[in-house]
């Protein structure tokens, strides 16, 4: 393997950092855009201030649960396909850590935050208990993870980079 492969390979265990964009005013059943809204909520309450309180009470070891339209086994299946289904699905809560939490950008209904945190955090439930903690509901409009341990976004390889490296190994 090329050696920035390697590294990066190496490197899934660590930390995560994202970049999160979350939408107040609708949630939807998987706390993403994959699913239609599901419900309406006030947000004109919610300022910065009020944001900037509650993420407060998401860094450190939490509790969470994963969303029902997630990759976990319940029984043996996947969570996803039981909810695509139409089942109920009962998720269990699993300790994560968030490590930072830090507000880019608030032009309500839109914020934009950069989250570091241990492997297995879901970053679409974070985005719905946000909503719960500000009074209001929410979900996650545009993800980008940015850092899997020491290996960052600007760090990856260009397509154009990739075909090169690929050609060199025939």
């Amino acid at each position: 393997l090329h050696p920035r492969v390697r590294r990066q390979r190496q490197m899934c265990i660590r930390d995560r950092e994202y970049v999160a964009e979350i939408t107040f005013g609708h949630t939807t059943p998987s706390y993403d855009l994959e699913t239609s809204f599901d419900a309406e909520f006030p947000y004109t309450h919610v300022d910065r201030e009020c944001l900037e309180q509650a993420v407060l009470q998401f860094v450190g070891e939490i509790e969470q649960f994963p969303p029902s339209y997630s990759a976990v086994r319940v029984d043996g299946v996947r969570a996803y396909e039981m909810a695509r289904r139409g089942d109920e699905v009962e998720m269990k809560s699993r300790k994560v850590t968030v490590r930072e939490i830090e507000i880019l950008k608030v032009e309500f209904p839109i914020v934009e935050l950069r989250i570091v945190c241990s492997k297995g955090t879901y970053i679409r439930s974070f985005s719905h208990d946000l909503g719960k903690a500000c009074g209001s509901g929410s979900h996650l409009s545009a993800l980008r993870r940015t850092r899997v341990g020491d290996f960052r976004e600007e760090d990856g390889f260009k397509m154009d980079e990739i075909i090169g490296i690929l050609g060199e190994n025939l």
